[in-house]
């Protein structure tokens, strides 16, 4: 049996895992292609990055959620994330290390990772 204390830390954890996926009012949203070509390239673990990351960072205003196909299969995994100053961002051929490098240079610090983007991997 859980204690009290036990109990509200797992729903603690549990909510703010699910407003990461509260667009509603986040003004920047990382989107992961999860359809099952994504998935077959390793779609789970880079959105698990990227929520992980946002939370070990307390980054507010940002929502981390999921989206079918989105078209480039050969791609995969492909994140595409919209923020106020750089609309849309279509990152491609992401990996967790990827995602990690991504939150600390374009969510935390506002810098775009070119070299990760599908304008530089065609």
């Amino acid at each position: 049996m859980k204690t009290l204390a036990e109990l509200q830390a797992i729903k603690e954890k549990l909510q703010s895992q699910m407003d990461l996926r509260n667009e509603a009012h986040a003004s920047t949203r990382v989107v992961v292609g999860m359809a099952t070509c994504g998935i077959a390239a390793g779609a789970r673990p880079v959105v698990t990055a990227f929520s992980d990351m946002v939370q070990e960072h307390k980054l507010r205003d940002i929502s981390v959620t999921l989206m079918g196909c989105i078209g480039l299969c050969s791609q995969e995994p492909v994140v595409e994330i919209t923020t106020p100053k750089d609309g849309k961002v279509t990152y491609v051929k992401m990996t967790p290390e990827k995602a990690k490098r991504v939150v600390e240079e374009h969510l935390i610090n506002g810098n775009v990772v070119t070299e990760y983007t599908i304008e530089n991997n065609k």
